[in-house]
């Protein structure tokens, strides 16, 4: 994988902690640049440090699956990517996570479980770097963090100005990204594509 589709990959994978900022963003009275370094830094090291897990997991395993080891990459993609677009097209056009009263806290209770739970599939995206092999993993968890930390504290102060348009779209974006790029494992191993 090269550093472009390294930097797609990394975009694709932060939508989902830029639309969580999003919210947090709505939820605060204004958007300084430490709240946005905040809600940017949690999520950008959590999205960091899951793909890094997955990877050294899915290098444990790489030997037993290594006939099949392109389709895995191509079904865990394709499931997270599918499950982006289920969910921003199920979304109300009221941002949900708004509704919560403590939305606007930026401690580490609260920070934590979101941090967590916006990167849950970066530890399959993770798993499926290892799978596709000759994967620079120290510049692809590098990119993903820098890349989420980014669109986070972006997020945030959108949110604080925008409100929620741009969120289902993220969203959407982030999920057809993912698609594509497993698509794109499976054909290079196929031999459809060069």
């Amino acid at each position: 994988m090269g550093f472009g589709e390294l930097l797609v990959l990394a975009v694709g994978v932060s939508m989902d902690a830029f639309a969580v900022s999003i919210c947090k963003g709505l939820a605060m009275q204004k958007a300084t640049p430490g709240g946005m370094a905040i809600v940017g830094g949690w999520f950008g090291g959590f999205q960091a440090l899951m793909p890094l897990i997955g990877f050294y997991l899915g290098t444990l395993f790489a030997s037993a699956i290594e006939a099949v080891d392109h389709w895995v990459a191509f079904g865990l993609l394709g499931v997270i990517g599918a499950g982006m677009l289920k969910e921003a097209l199920e979304k109300s056009d009221e941002c949900c996570c708004c509704a919560d009263e403590h939305n606007a806290d930026l401690g580490a209770k609260t920070m934590v479980v979101l941090a967590v739970a916006t990167s849950i599939d970066a530890l399959a995206v993770g798993i499926s770097l290892a799978m596709a092999g000759g994967v620079n993993i120290w510049l692809s968890i590098l990119l993903i963090g820098l890349t989420t930390f980014g669109f986070s504290a972006a997020g945030v102060k959108i949110g604080s100005l925008f409100g929620a348009a741009f969120e289902k779209k993220a969203q959407l974006a982030g999920g057809l990204i993912l698609i594509l790029i497993g698509t794109r494992i499976l054909l290079e191993h196929l031999g459809v594509i060069g």
